[in-house]
C-alpha cells in the first residue's frame, strides 16, 4: 500500500486564509475473489485502485480548513475533489467532519448524532461551511464521484447582531492568540476556526443502508405507468422518469420516480390540486403521490456554491445542508418570511428544468404556492405565485424496485 500524502494549500483571500485544502490520495490495495475454474480452483486478483485529483493533481484525503479571517461580504471560496475509482470493483464513497474548533470551543463528530455537526456549520453561524458529495459511490472502471466544499459569509443577512458579536470574539481570540506568542516564541498561534474533514473510499458492502449505485439522483428510467413495470422503447404508456430520490439505499423497496417535465400534464390552479392530480393517474397503475418542496429542495441543495437564496433586499445565500431532520421546513418558513424565492443551475438539474410552470403541493402561503419554472437559459427557480394561477401538476411516481428489474 502506497502512503498517503499530505499536500497543504493556504489561500488569502484579503483578510481569509484557506489553509490546507488538499484533499485524498491515491490508495492502491489488491484483495483476493473467488474465480471459476472447470479444471482447477483458481484464485482471481481484483484491483483496488482509488484515485483523488484536484485540478489534475493528486492529493491527499486528509482536509484541515483553517480561517483565520472571514468576514461579510466575502468572496464565496469553494474547492472541489474528483474520486476516481480505476479499479475493478464498486468503491462506497463517505466523508464525515472529524472535529470542528469554533474560537475556543471545539466539537468532534463522535460527540453527536450523524449529520448534526454538519448542519451546525452550514446554519447556525454568520459564516457558512458546506459540504457535498455527488454520489455515495464510484463504480468501478472510471466511475466518478465529486467531493465539493465552499465558505461564504453574505454582506448583508440581516443578522448584525450575530455578524457584530463574532466580529468581537475573533478580535478578542486572536489578541489572546498573540499575547500567548509574546509570552512563549514556541506558541503556535491558533485560527479562529478550524475544521478537519476526512473523505474514505472502502470497498462497497451490499448492506440495507449502502447508496443503491442502480438508483443514483437523476437517473433516467423508462417507465410503463400501466403496466407497472421498466420499459424499453419510448412512448404510449411507456415514459420518461428520473429518480429524484437524494440516496436511495438498497434496503429501500421503492424508487421515487419524475416524469419529463416536457411532457404535457393537466394545468389549473393551485387549489384544484388534487383533482387535477387524480386526472392524470386515474388511469394509471402505479402508486403515485403529489410533488412536494423536500422533493425538490433537498437535491438542489447538494450544490452548496450555485443553488442558493435569492431576496432583492438581503444578499443571497447559499442554501446550504438540508438533510437533517426538520432542516428543510426551518429553512423554509424562514424563505417565507423574507419574501425570496430558491435559485438553481439548469445544467445541474436537468430533470427539473421546465419553459411551463409546475405546482409543488406545498403551501408559499395563504394567497401564493411554490411553483417551479425556468428563469433564463441558465437558472430556473423555486417561488411564491399566487394560487389563481394556472400551472401545470404532475405526479411523482412511487416505483416498487422489483418492478424495475
Amino acid at each position: 500500500m502506497k502512503p498517503k500524502h499530505k499536500v497543504y494549500l493556504k489561500l488569502n483571500l484579503m483578510s481569509l486564509f484557506f489553509l490546507g485544502v488538499s484533499f485524498i490520495s491515491i490508495t492502491l490495495a489488491w484483495f483476493a475473489y473467488s474465480g471459476m475454474s472447470s479444471v482447477s480452483t483458481e484464485i482471481g486478483v481484483q484491483a483496488w485502485y482509488i484515485e483523488f485529483e484536484k485540478d489534475a493533481q493528486i492529493v491527499s484525503n486528509d482536509i484541515v480548513v483553517s480561517l483565520d479571517d472571514v468576514y461579510p461580504g466575502m468572496e464565496t471560496y469553494s474547492e472541489k475533489v474528483q474520486i476516481k475509482n480505476k479499479g475493478d470493483a464498486l468503491a462506497q464513497i463517505s466523508y464525515e467532519i472529524t472535529s470542528a474548533r469554533i474560537l475556543d470551543n471545539e466539537m468532534h463528530s463522535s460527540d453527536f448524532e450523524p449529520g448534526y455537526l454538519e448542519d451546525q456549520l452550514s446554519h447556525e453561524y454568520p459564516f457558512h461551511v458546506n459540504i457535498s458529495l455527488s454520489k455515495n459511490f464510484a463504480l468501478a472502471k472510471d466511475g466518478i464521484s465529486e467531493f465539493e466544499v465552499s465558505i461564504s459569509w453574505p454582506l448583508d443577512s440581516d443578522n448584525d447582531k450575530e455578524d457584530s458579536k463574532w466580529g468581537t470574539d475573533t478580535y478578542l481570540f486572536k489578541q489572546a492568540e498573540e499575547k500567548k506568542h509574546v509570552d512563549d516564541p514556541n506558541y503556535q498561534m491558533r485560527s479562529p476556526l478550524k475544521l478537519v474533514i476526512s473523505v474514505n473510499a472502502e470497498q462497497y458492502l451490499e448492506t440495507e443502508t449502502s447508496s443503491d449505485p442502480n438508483y443514483s439522483l437523476g437517473e433516467v428510467i423508462l417507465f410503463d405507468v400501466v403496466n407497472n413495470q421498466r420499459c424499453m422503447t419510448l412512448g404510449g404508456n411507456c415514459i420518461k422518469t428520473y429518480v429524484i430520490d437524494p440516496n436511495n439505499k438498497l434496503g429501500d423497496p421503492t424508487v421515487d420516480l419524475l416524469p419529463d417535465l416536457y411532457s404535457t400534464y393537466a394545468e389549473g390552479t393551485f387549489n384544484n390540486y388534487n383533482s387535477l392530480l387524480t386526472s392524470i393517474t386515474n388511469k394509471w397503475n402505479v402508486s403515485t403521490r403529489s410533488l412536494t418542496i423536500d422533493d425538490v429542495l433537498k437535491p438542489i441543495s447538494l450544490d452548496v456554491v450555485n443553488s442558493i437564496i435569492v431576496n432583492e433586499k438581503l444578499s443571497n445565500l447559499i442554501i446550504g445542508d438540508m438533510q437533517y431532520k426538520d432542516r428543510v421546513s426551518t429553512e423554509v418558513s424562514k424563505l417565507i418570511s423574507y419574501n425570496s424565492y430558491y435559485q438553481f443551475l439548469n445544467n445541474r438539474f436537468n430533470y427539473l428544468v421546465t419553459h411551463k410552470c409546475y405546482w409543488i403541493n406545498s403551501e408559499y402561503d395563504t394567497t401564493r404556492g411554490f411553483s417551479l419554472t425556468k428563469i433564463d437559459d441558465l437558472n430556473s427557480k423555486i417561488y411564491g405565485l399566487d394560487k389563481t394561477s394556472s400551472c401545470s401538476v404532475v405526479p411523482v411516481i412511487v416505483a416498487s424496485k422489483t418492478n424495475l428489474v
